[in-house]
């Protein structure tokens, strides 16, 4: 497992350069992960199971439809009856908190890591991540695209296609690229 040092350094949005020790972990959660996608639908009770395994945590009558893809899968909690449609991508290398009720529509990434702007620690494959929080009843539209640091609001609508650059405020429609608040609700 790893160490709490680099628990600790991959959520602090500190700059870090990746050892042999997390690949080798990573490849455990890669595995459960294609054993996942390569379920038969059919097989919901095996799929749940292993969303037990991969995921931080995965609220009751909550479902992950495949294709799903995790950098991690461990650092991505999941609350209760939550729906994700197909092609979900998680970049979790930090924290991503998955509320209550939330509607994730098909081909979502939620991207918790990044790159310096520097060309020469970018060579060295530096990187940094920051948290993503969606609240509770949150609904995210397809193709949408959200970026580290970022919290969204409850009760708030992402429209398809959006890249979320920065917060949502709760009880908002908000869209675009980068996403901006459209009207209350």
């Amino acid at each position: 497992m790893i160490s709490s040092k680099w628990e600790t350094l991959l959520n602090s949005g500190e700059i870090y350069y990746e050892d042999d020790s997390i690949g080798k972990e990573q490849a455990i959660y890669r595995d459960l992960l294609f054993r996942f996608n390569h379920t038969l639908p059919s097989k919901t009770a095996e799929k749940h199971a292993l969303l037990q395994q991969l995921l931080g945590s995965f609220g009751e009558d909550s479902y992950i439809e495949g294709p799903f893809s995790a950098n991690w899968g461990k650092n991505t909690y999941i609350g209760k009856n939550v729906y994700a449609n197909f092609n979900l991508s998680l970049v979790d290398d930090a924290r991503i908190t998955i509320k209550d009720d939330v509607m994730i529509g098909p081909n979502v990434t939620l991207c918790t890591g990044t790159h310096p702007l520097e060309p020469a620690l970018r060579k060295k494959r530096a990187q940094f991540n920051s948290p993503i929080v969606i609240e509770e009843n949150v609904w995210i539209g397809t193709s949408t695209i959200v970026l580290p640091g970022v919290t969204i609001g409850k009760n708030s609508v992402i429209g398809a296609g959006s890249i979320v650059t920065k917060d949502v405020p709760e009880n908002v429609l908000a869209y675009g690229s980068p996403c901006r608040v459209i009207k209350s609700i």
